[in-house]
């Protein structure tokens, strides 16, 4: 989590599986593809394995990107500046975005009205470039620290995230709440609150089902207990696959059963956008070259969405 974070604040931008068959990856469909964007962070963590920056050529980057196959593109932001250069590399390269990620401070109430104001004035810009989905996690109190919000605090935190959903919505826009494994701590009461404390017509869940099956103690069950409680706010799914616990090199078979919740989904016509997000971390086998791994990822995450072309 603290990766992330400290990524986000540290990049300048210049512009989880038990499947049904063994062979499921290997089939092959003359039926639409599904839209499958992929997340920042997944090209910082890779290429900073290689020992090179992202973005720290455009052109580049974006070159790279496409080589692998994708189309989409999931940016994080701090400013609205951030914004305005990537729409420029985006469109010259045609790759579409329909989601970002920013970075908000909600459980402290006396930087809640400015942190929403500044969150709203990268939305505005970032629906220039056709995004219509903000997801937000809430920072804790201290990066990778164990110490956890106190019930006012969440309950602050509640009302915040409430309240940008609301101001989101007035702008045609969609607000996704977004968890790492601290928000899984003490019976995942933070997690819990920011969905059962907020309203559905304002806060959305962005699932990221590696986050909640690591944060739960690598437990599927409360993976897809969560999935039932929640599944009418799923608006976006982050990807990412593991080993053992370990994150894979490559979205593929694993310990998240993505099968099953891929029909899951469907069965509740419930058609979310979906982001690639693997990432490496200490453990991560290191076989092959970004753009090999994000191929294979990419095309194995068509076929097990494949009913959501």
């Amino acid at each position: 989590m603290a990766d992330r974070r400290i990524f986000l604040k540290s990049i300048a931008l210049t512009s989880g599986a038990i499947f049904t068959s063994r062979d499921l990856f290997s089939k092959k469909t003359d039926a639409p593809e599904p839209a499958v964007a992929c997340q920042q962070y997944t090209w910082f963590s890779y290429f900073n394995r290689e020992g090179k920056s992202w973005m720290e050529d455009p052109d580049a980057s974006l070159k790279a990107y496409l080589q692998s196959g994708l189309k989409g593109y999931e940016p994080s932001f701090d400013n609205s500046g951030q914004v305005s250069k990537l729409k420029k590399s985006l469109e010259w390269y045609k790759i579409w975005s329909k989601s970002m990620y920013v970075n908000s401070v909600l459980h402290e109430p006396q930087l809640v009205e400015q942190n929403i104001s500044d969150i709203m004035v990268i939305a505005e810009e970032a629906q220039k470039m056709g995004i219509k989905i903000l997801v937000t996690n809430p920072m804790p109190i201290k990066w990778g620290g164990t110490e956890n919000k106190n019930d006012e605090q969440l309950q602050a935190q509640a009302i915040a995230l409430n309240l940008l959903g609301k101001q989101l919505k007035e702008i045609g826009m969609t607000l996704a709440y977004h968890n790492h494994d601290a928000e899984m701590r003490e019976s995942a009461r933070e997690f819990h609150h920011m969905l059962t404390g907020t309203d559905p017509q304002y806060v959305k869940l962005c699932l990221d089902a590696h986050w909640i099956y690591r944060g739960s103690g690598n437990s599927q069950v409360a993976l897809f207990d969560i999935v039932e409680m929640y599944s009418d706010r799923i608006v976006e799914l982050h990807l990412r696959q593991s080993h053992n616990g370990i994150w894979s090199e490559v979205f593929e078979e694993g310990d998240i059963d993505y099968t099953r919740l891929a029909s899951f989904l469907k069965q509740k016509k419930l058609n979310p956008n979906l982001v690639l997000e693997q990432a490496v971390e200490e453990g991560t086998p290191n076989t092959m070259g970004t753009i090999e791994a994000m191929s294979k990822s990419l095309k194995n995450v068509k076929q097990v969405f494949k009913d959501f072309a």
